[in-house]
């Protein structure tokens, strides 16, 4: 099964945190591939390490990308990132694979569109949980199940900036 978590609130990736520990729980095996998250401390990347079970897979940077902008690295990092989903999806050795953030590398061009869409043809036991703003319309007709997060209110607007172990 395909999972799509996408929409402007908040809680996508939280989410898919909340998949692998219940998946670590019950003695799954567990793969995290993460676009535009990398030699940044989260929280959870901190937590899941210490755990049995689970491989975790970074890419980017820990600068903020320019949309509109992006650098050579980030474009990089993203088909390393495409090419390491790839590779896990066909290894057949996961029960559950999250590939967090892809929605927004897709929307930003890191990666054309048919490299998701093709990820999403491997064929594969695993539960697969695709995270980010931004879902393409083929991606959520793709997909078999759709959850968007939609924000009605965020702290964010009043100038509260990001909180260590809330955010990230």
């Amino acid at each position: 099964m395909i999972h799509i978590y996408t929409g402007n609130g908040k809680g996508k990736t939280t989410a898919a945190l909340g998949l692998i520990i219940r998946s670590l729980g019950n003695n799954k095996k567990v793969c995290l591939i993460q676009f535009m998250k990398k030699n940044f401390v989260y929280g959870e990347i901190k937590f899941l390490e210490k755990q049995q079970n689970i491989d975790i897979y970074q890419f980017g940077t820990d600068q903020l990308i320019d949309p509109n902008n992006p650098d050579e690295i980030d474009f990089k990092e993203a088909k390393l990132g495409y090419k390491k989903a790839k590779e896990v999806l066909n290894s057949k050795k996961y029960d559950l694979i999250i590939i967090d953030e892809i929605n927004v590398a897709i929307k930003w061009k890191l990666l054309p569109l048919e490299k998701q869409l093709e990820l999403m043809e491997i064929k594969t036991s695993a539960e697969v949980v695709m995270t980010g703003r931004y879902a393409e319309p083929e991606v959520i007709k793709r997909a078999d199940l759709v959850t968007e997060m939609l924000e009605i209110k965020h702290y964010f607007t009043t100038g509260i900036q990001a909180r260590k172990g809330v955010e990230f």
